[in-house]
């Protein structure tokens, strides 16, 4: 994996993208922790000569944490599906993880992924939806299709951003369904979140009220195997909290504060 680093004093923690396959867009949040910890930010896996799933990423991942040179458990910060891995990595690996966060944390039950449509289904607009249609004939690289996508769609997932620049550097399709595909099938299964149980490291939720993604019944499926989640949420926020004009200076208060606090007691 491309690896970037920020900082370079205090403690070790790694920020995870999400998408899946939409690397780059944690930067913002990396260098907003950088004079506070040392930070890494992994370009996760693309697609190509093997197939894509939960283990595949894990295992990246847990790579990179064994080639760290720390005193202490590596902390990790994801985002959307990053935030979901976070969460994988632990459950896997959980004597070599220190706290988790998860901003903006994907869905684990049909329930949730339900409600998610039907907000974002809600808050289309006609233009919206008619240039989501155009996309497939105007845009024939599914790589860039998925970026398009993105932009597009970015205000139904926002409340009112400082700057609509995500900073991704190029989004893979075919990652994002192999890997989408793996976690909806380990669901299915019963695998996730019932996996979860194992973790003991501190979580932390950060959400926003205004995000598709519904928080608090995310938080209501995770809470059985997770009891000492917890729960942090922003009335004027989406998905994206270190770009919403309201928050984004809150955000990163609680988040290098809880982050201190947790590091110090592991």
């Amino acid at each position: 994996m491309h690896v970037r680093h920020y900082g370079g004093a205090g403690d070790t923690m790694i920020v995870l993208h999400g998408g899946p396959g939409a690397p780059g867009y944690m930067a913002p949040v990396a260098r907003g922790l950088a004079g506070s910890f040392r930070v890494l930010e992994p370009f996760q896996r693309g697609s190509g000569e093997e197939p894509l799933t939960v283990s595949r990423h894990v295992s990246d991942l847990h790579e990179l944490i064994e080639s760290l040179d720390c005193d202490t458990k590596t902390a990790l910060v994801g985002s959307s599906w990053g935030a979901m891995l976070a969460l994988a990595y632990a459950a896997q690996y959980p004597d070599r993880v220190g706290p988790l966060v998860l901003i903006g944390c994907g869905t684990f039950d049909l329930e949730a992924r339900d409600r998610m449509q039907a907000t974002c289904e809600e808050r289309m607009s006609n233009d919206i939806k008619c240039r989501m249609n155009e996309l497939n004939g105007k845009v024939p690289d599914p790589n860039k299709r998925l970026k398009a996508m993105g932009e597009l769609i970015l205000p139904v997932y926002s409340y009112d951003l400082v700057t609509a620049l995500q900073e991704i550097e190029e989004c893979d399709a075919h990652a994002y369904d192999e890997t989408w595909q793996d976690m909806l099938r380990l669901q299915d299964e019963g695998f996730y979140p019932a996996a979860f149980n194992v973790i003991e490291s501190p979580v932390l939720m950060l959400h926003g009220a205004v995000d598709p993604h519904p928080g608090r019944m995310i938080q209501a499926s995770l809470a059985p195997y997770i009891p000492q989640l917890e729960y942090h949420e922003w009335e004027k926020c989406g998905h994206y909290p270190w770009l919403e004009r309201a928050v984004r200076d809150e955000f990163f208060t609680v988040l290098r504060e809880w982050l201190s606090r947790n590091l110090s007691q592991g």
